[in-house]
């Protein structure tokens, strides 16, 4: 049985979706407060969260962006707040998806079931053990740290590989530019984050056809980059 975690501090709103989500086998765990969630999350093995943006103590942006330098679970927003910058925000933290109240929980229950299956997909792939990335002519060797395109390979540098296979493993997600330096360089180093910007045009000269229309990583503006197969 798949567990899910809500962090929403309306207790009407979260039982309203943990009753939808249990009618279709799902395990349900309700956390009204920011700190608690998070801690819990952390703590424990959830399949997906949803999580609310106006939280006590920890809003949802921040505790969006301490799971994913943990965890790779899926993450679903759900807010009240309908702005453009606030949903863009919330992808380049590392949101799966972002729903705006009120919402259908039949929709919330369908997106939930769509994560939990790309997903699945994503982890399967791991857990077989396949060494190798396929996209378009690009193949990407984990294990022995080499990318060849259209069957020549092409030299990276350490930090240009880690990069790439970080995008590569997580397809079709936005990460911000904050997340991409905190995942390859760490939380507490020193740097600028125009560093992520330089190693991304340095990939791209190297894998892309095209620099100003790249086909493997694509520029979502005010919110970072993302891997598209």
């Amino acid at each position: 049985m798949k567990r899910i975690i809500i962090i929403e501090d309306e207790l009407s709103i979260a039982e309203l979706e943990r009753d939808y989500l249990e009618i279709d086998g799902f395990d349900v765990d309700i956390e009204q407060n920011g700190y608690t969630g998070l801690q819990r999350t952390l703590a424990e093995n959830y399949d997906l969260v949803i999580l609310d943006l106006m939280l006590p103590e920890i809003d949802g942006f921040e505790i969006c962006k301490r799971i994913r330098r943990k965890k790779e679970v899926p993450i679903m927003m759900v807010s009240a707040k309908k702005e453009d910058i606030d949903k863009i925000r919330g992808l380049g933290l590392g949101a799966d998806d972002y729903m705006t109240k009120p919402f259908s929980p039949a929709e919330l229950v369908a997106r939930v079931k769509s994560h939990l299956s790309r997903y699945e997909r994503l982890v399967g792939h791991k857990d077989e053990g396949e060494e190798d990335i396929k996209v378009k002519g690009l193949v990407i060797n984990k294990n022995a740290r080499r990318v060849y395109l259209n069957g020549k390979e092409v030299a990276f540098t350490a930090k240009e590989f880690d990069l790439l296979i970080f995008l590569a493993s997580n397809p079709n997600r936005v990460f911000s530019k904050e997340h991409i330096f905190d995942r390859i360089w760490g939380e507490n180093s020193f740097g600028e984050l125009a560093t992520v910007a330089v190693h991304i045009r340095k990939i791209r000269e190297k894998i892309e056809k095209d620099t100003s229309n790249p086909e493997f990583i694509e520029t979502v503006w005010g919110a970072g980059y993302r891997f598209t197969i």
